[in-house]
C-alpha cells in the first residue's frame, strides 16, 4: 500500500481504486508513513509556520434544517444570537493585538445580515485593518451576493461541499438543498477570484469508503485554496443525536492524504478534532496541517454557537489563550506566525 502513499506524493492523483483500497486499509503503519510523507511535503512548502485565523461566529440563526447541524432552523433549543458591526470591530481589536492577521466571519445562512450590512462590515474591517485577510464563511449565497462581498474586500470563501456523493447529500440535508448547487456555488467563488475552501465531515451517518474516494477525486478536480476537514461529531438536539462520532485515526490519515495530493493547500486543524481528542490539533499539525483557528467571538457567546455537543470554547479554543497555543506547537517543532498565510502563487 506504501506504493500508493509514494504515487500520491509524486503524482498527486490516484484512481477511483487505488482510493479506496487505501481507504480500506487499517494497518496503523500505513497510516503513520502517509502521515510522515504528508509532514516532510507541508515542510517543504511552508516551513514550520502555522498560520492563525481568528474566528468570529458573529450569528448562530440560521435558515437551514441540515439533519446534523446543532444550530439548525429545527432546533428550538438554541438560543440564538447575533453580533453587531461595533462587537464584530472590538474581536478584530482584540485578534489584531494578539498578531492575527486573518479574521474569519462564520454564521449560519442568517438572512436578517443583507448584502448592504455585510458589505458594510467587510470594508469596515478593511478600513481599520488594512494589512488583514478577510474570510467569509456564510454558505450558499447568489453570484450577485459572492460578487458584491469580494468587490466590498473579502478574500477568502469557506463553504464545505460535506459530501461530493448526490446520495448521501440528500441524506445529510432537507430537499430544498442539493449538491449541484452546492458545487455551483463552489465554483462561482472560484471564478470571481476568491480564495476558496472546500471539505466534509468524516465519519458522517451514511458515508462509505466510496463516498471517501469521491471527495478526494473531487477536491482533486477543484484543487481548492483551503480544505476543511474534521470528524463527524454528533450534537443532542438533531436527528443524528445517536450516531457514532467519525474516527480520529481516519480523520488524520485523510489529512495526510490531502496534503499528499494538493502540496501548497491550507489546511487547518479544525475545531472538531480538538474537540474529539485533547491533542487533537497538535495530531493534525503531525499529519500536514499548517492552520488553527482560535476563537475570537465575545466569550459571552462561544457557547452558543453548538454545531456539535461539547464543543471546545475554552482553553486553546480562546483566542486569550494563544500564547499556550504558541507553546504547544513550540513543543512539536513549529511556530505560529503572525502572517495573512495566503495561498502561494504559482
Amino acid at each position: 500500500m506504501k506504493k500508493f502513499i509514494d504515487k500520491l506524493r509524486e503524482q498527486h492523483t490516484l484512481t477511483r481504486e487505488e482510493f479506496l483500497s487505501l481507504l480500506s486499509c487499517k494497518d496503523t503503519s500505513l497510516y503513520a508513513y502517509a502521515r510522515e510523507q504528508a509532514v516532510q511535503v507541508r515542510r517543504q512548502v511552508y516551513g514550520t509556520d502555522i498560520y492563525i485565523r481568528g474566528l468570529i461566529e458573529f450569528t448562530n440563526y440560521c435558515k437551514n434544517n441540515c439533519y446534523y447541524c446543532g444550530i439548525r432552523s429545527g432546533n428550538k433549543k438554541a438560543s440564538r444570537y447575533r453580533l453587531d458591526k461595533n462587537q464584530i470591530l472590538d474581536c478584530c481589536q482584540a485578534g489584531y493585538a494578539l498578531g492575527f492577521r486573518t479574521f474569519v466571519l462564520q454564521g449560519g445562512e442568517d438572512p436578517w445580515f443583507t448584502d448592504e450590512m455585510l458589505t458594510e462590515i467587510i470594508r469596515d474591517m478593511k478600513a481599520h485593518y488594512p494589512d488583514c485577510a478577510v474570510t467569509l464563511s456564510l454558505g450558499e449565497r447568489s453570484p450577485e451576493s459572492y460578487r458584491r462581498l469580494y468587490d466590498a474586500g473579502a478574500d477568502r470563501y469557506l463553504l464545505r461541499h460535506e459530501t461530493a456523493n448526490k446520495e448521501h447529500y440528500q441524506k445529510l440535508h432537507p430537499p430544498n438543498l442539493s449538491l449541484e448547487n452546492r458545487k455551483a456555488c463552489l465554483r462561482n467563488l472560484k471564478e470571481i477570484g476568491y480564495q476558496v475552501g472546500a471539505g466534509f465531515m468524516v465519519g458522517s451517518p451514511g458515508q462509505t469508503l466510496e463516498c471517501l474516494a469521491e471527495d478526494l477525486l473531487f477536491l482533486r478536480e477543484f484543487s481548492p485554496h483551503m480544505v476543511g476537514i474534521g470528524p463527524f461529531l454528533s450534537h443532542q438536539d438533531t436527528p443524528f443525536a445517536d450516531k457514532r462520532n467519525g474516527s480520529l485515526e481516519l480523520t488524520l490519515f485523510l489529512l495526510a492524504l490531502i496534503r499528499l495530493m494538493l502540496p501548497k493547500v491550507l489546511l487547518p486543524a479544525t475545531t472538531a478534532l480538538g474537540t474529539l481528542h485533547p491533542d487533537g490539533r497538535k495530531l493534525g499539525v503531525l499529519s500536514g496541517c499548517n492552520v488553527v483557528m482560535p476563537n475570537l467571538s465575545p466569550s459571552g457567546v462561544r457557547e452558543k454557537y453548538l454545531l456539535y455537543d461539547h464543543k471546545i470554547a475554552t482553553g486553546l479554543e480562546a483566542a486569550e489563550s494563544v500564547n499556550l497555543l504558541k507553546k504547544q506547537m513550540e513543543e512539536i517543532g513549529y511556530k505560529v506566525v503572525c502572517d495573512r498565510g495566503d495561498y502561494p502563487q504559482p
